[in-house]
């Protein structure tokens, strides 16, 4: 199935592979997600809406083995302090739901960090916009898609 986040990806003539997988609604933890699709806990990413208190809206995006780091993301992005989005909010803010957020196609374009565990290898996955559908692709081109700053977040 065709997502926004893949028509982007098509625009830019960026190469990817879309991979489905089962999901439970009960549990859309990545390393779940890791086991559905085949790839090691830590090049599944995913994507984490934020606030800064001077920036406003951000994403995170980060390996599903790591946890964010606020205080880091904070300084990352300039921002003072930084929270995590209430969930009631992100398909608001972003156009999708919880399992399903992607940097790729949000209703708006916000600032997007990435983790520098990104660098560290040839593809990633991150979520095709929808539940039960990831991308893979290269980290390369998914900064270049997205604009990402890359730096230090996780713990």
């Amino acid at each position: 199935m065709k997502t926004n986040a893949a028509r982007i990806l098509d625009r830019l003539d960026i190469r990817y592979e879309l991979r489905e997988y089962r999901f439970d609604p009960d549990d859309l933890s990545s390393d779940k997600v890791a086991a559905e699709i085949g790839l090691p806990h830590g090049q599944v990413f995913k994507t984490l809406v934020a606030r800064g208190d001077r920036g406003g809206v951000l994403l995170a995006v980060l390996p599903g083995d790591k946890e964010l780091d606020l205080k880091a993301l904070a300084r990352l992005s300039g921002d003072r302090n930084v929270e995590i989005v209430p969930l009631k909010e992100v398909q608001a803010l972003t156009g999708y739901v919880r399992g399903g957020v992607t940097s790729l196609g949000c209703k708006k374009d916000y600032p997007v960090y990435a983790a520098g565990e990104i660098e560290l290898h040839d593809v990633i996955s991150v979520s095709a916009g929808v539940r039960g559908t990831q991308i893979l692709v290269s980290p390369t081109d998914y900064l270049r898609a997205t604009g990402a700053t890359v730096g230090a977040m996780t713990r």
